[in-house]
């Protein structure tokens, strides 16, 4: 199957030639990707992969990026967080259809990530969500993709922001 994704990456200096990236990618196995540079420093490569699973299409291409540019370091896996406009549009509602059916169900709703004037989700809970509620076509492989880009990312943020007192994480579920 096909799956499209998109690993967000901040470059060290050192390596700020496209052209010379763009070879190192393609040497790695990265061909299969879109490769956009738009602020200095960041490298945005979008997926189009055939794997027999969606980890293992993410998990095959963070490993090429990190043969070919072992310097780079992950910001964000996506799709993952989204706002309603994005949901709508994957699901092929309106943004008015998706924020009624979210004021609706607010006890039920996914819970954000961010509340606010701009409130987002991770993309994988609310598809589910919605899956489970029945009578939405959820494109499977754009669920798949979401799960192993919200597990990504999360596992960056756990590396990242290591817990020193994990006797603290009851507060989280208390």
């Amino acid at each position: 199957m096909e799956y499209i994704f998109t690993l967000k990456y901040q470059l060290a200096d050192h390596d700020s030639d496209l052209d010379v990236l763009v070879e190192r990618l393609g040497s790695a196995g990265c061909d299969d990707a879109l490769v956009g540079v738009g602020q200095p420093g960041r490298l945005a490569l979008e997926f189009s992969r055939e794997a027999d699973s969606a980890e293992e299409a993410v998990r095959t291409a963070l490993a090429d990026v990190k043969s070919a540019v072992p310097s780079a370091r992950l910001i964000e896996a996506s799709p993952d967080l989204v706002g309603l406009t994005d949901v709508a549009d994957i699901v092929g509602v309106s943004r008015q259809a998706m924020r009624k059916l979210m004021l609706a169900h607010r006890s039920a709703f996914p819970m954000p990530v961010h509340e606010g004037n701009a409130s987002i989700w991770h993309l994988a809970e609310i598809l589910d969500w919605l899956q489970a509620r029945g009578g939405y076509q959820i494109d499977t492989g754009i669920l798949e993709i979401a799960q192993v880009a919200l597990e990504v990312n999360i596992t960056k943020e756990a590396i990242r922001h290591p817990m020193s007192r994990r006797d603290n994480m009851e507060l989280l579920t208390a």
